[in-house]
């Protein structure tokens, strides 16, 4: 197998942090959206409350995927990015291109 060049850590810590940022924005954006959901009919208070709970789903996938980044900026910041935590080989390119936050190399996340 062809060994692909590997992108540069700094640019790999741009695009977490961007995604970061934007994570950062919808969570903002519905907790707003929940915080203005105090209609006093019974009928569409009930169809708010579906859609709350859809928002509130969105919302703990949302901080699921911040706490991965935070933890894969600290790897990057401790230099061990790029490095399955379990065996301590390289995850692969194509991993880190899907995952970018992931602490396991393919093998190990299996």
């Amino acid at each position: 197998m062809h060994d692909q060049a590997r992108k540069p850590i700094s640019a790999r810590k741009a695009a977490l942090e961007q995604r970061l940022k934007e994570l950062g924005a919808r969570i903002e954006a519905i907790e707003e959206e929940l915080e203005s959901h105090h209609n006093p009919d019974w009928e569409d208070l009930a169809t708010e409350r579906e859609g709350d709970e859809v928002l509130e789903a969105t919302g703990q996938v949302g901080l699921a995927e911040i706490a991965r980044i935070r933890a894969a900026l600290k790897r990057i910041a401790e230099g061990t990015y790029g490095t399955c935590a379990r065996c301590g080989e390289p995850i692969e390119e194509a991993r880190l291109d899907a995952l970018p936050w992931t602490p396991l190399c393919r093998s190990c996340a299996q």
